[in-house]
Formats: structure tokens, C-alpha cells, sequence
């Protein structure tokens, strides 16, 4: 198992497949950095390969990373598989909650394909913004994130709104 420091919890064994696929990755240099580190790690903890596999204090040490990466490096291979441990975890919600729902782009969409107020010769963004907070559609809403939500309609009037 591991030549030196305390018994290791997950054992990673690695396949001839799996080994050349992360010796091939870290070869060709062509990945994120943190998948050649997690390659690097998974290469230095394989117990089928001739050292044996590297305890996670030596793997830390050897490639300038904490222990806790090792350890979580070795977890997720084991209870996941090599994908999950190469890549990144999925968020479940994102980091901020989206602004426009499906009911208040439609509104929005609909605001703008509509003639413009008096006065003006078509709809700025910043007439949309303020107008979409009059109307209630939303609480509050920057100009670059009603462009963002106009910007996915394919509708030539939304396009001259966004001009």
C-alpha cells in the first residue's frame, strides 16, 4: 500500500486504460491545470504501478498542494470514478438566483417589441429598465442583464429595441 505514513482509507487502482489516459493528459500538458494536478495525484497514489502508490502527505509535498486535495482527489476516484475526480462538481443552484423567470421575459419581450414611450424613437435599455420596475415586472434589473435576456430572442424588433 503506502510505503511510508499512517494507512491510507482510499485505495486507488488504476487500469492500463485509466494510467495511459492520465499519463497522456499530463503529456500533452493540453488540460486545465487543476485536471494535470489531479492527473499527477491519481498517478502518484496508483498502488498497481511498480512504486506502490504514494502516501497523501508525500503526493502533497511532492506536487505543492495540501493533503486535503490529495485525500478528496483519492475519495472522489474511489467512490465516483476518474471522470468525477478530474472534473469539477456541478453546482445545484447558481451562485446567484436568475432575475427574469420565464413569466417576466415574456413581459419584458413583449415591452420591447411595443412602441416606444413618447418621445423617443425606440426602446434604450435604460428606458427598459426603469420601465420594467414601474410596471412591477421585476424589483430591480441592470441594463446589461435586460440586454442578456433580449438578446437570447431571435425577434428583429427586440434587436432594434437593444439597438
Amino acid at each position: 500500500m503506502s510505503k511510508c505514513g499512517r494507512a491510507v482509507k482510499y485505495v486507488v487502482r488504476l487500469n492500463a486504460g485509466e494510467r495511459l489516459q492520465l499519463e497522456d493528459m499530463i503529456r500533452t500538458g493540453r488540460q486545465a491545470a487543476y485536471r494535470l494536478l489531479k492527473a499527477r495525484i491519481l498517478l502518484k497514489a496508483d498502488v498497481s504501478s511498480d512504486s506502490g502508490g504514494w502516501d497523501d502527505e508525500r503526493i502533497a509535498e511532492a506536487l505543492e498542494t495540501s493533503v486535503s486535495t490529495v485525500f478528496r482527489t483519492r475519495r472522489q476516484v474511489v467512490e465516483e470514478g476518474l471522470e468525477a475526480a478530474l472534473g469539477r462538481k456541478k453546482q445545484k443552484t447558481p451562485s446567484t438566483p436568475a432575475i427574469f423567470d420565464g413569466t417576466a421575459e415574456a413581459k419584458l419581450i413583449a415591452l420591447a417589441c411595443s412602441e416606444p414611450p413618447e418621445g423617443h424613437a425606440r426602446w434604450s435599455l435604460r428606458l427598459l429598465e426603469t420601465r420594467v420596475v414601474e410596471l412591477g415586472i421585476v424589483e430591480a434589473a441592470s441594463d446589461s442583464t435586460i440586454h442578456r435576456v433580449l438578446k437570447k430572442t431571435r425577434s428583429n424588433r427586440t434587436r432594434a429595441a437593444i439597438g
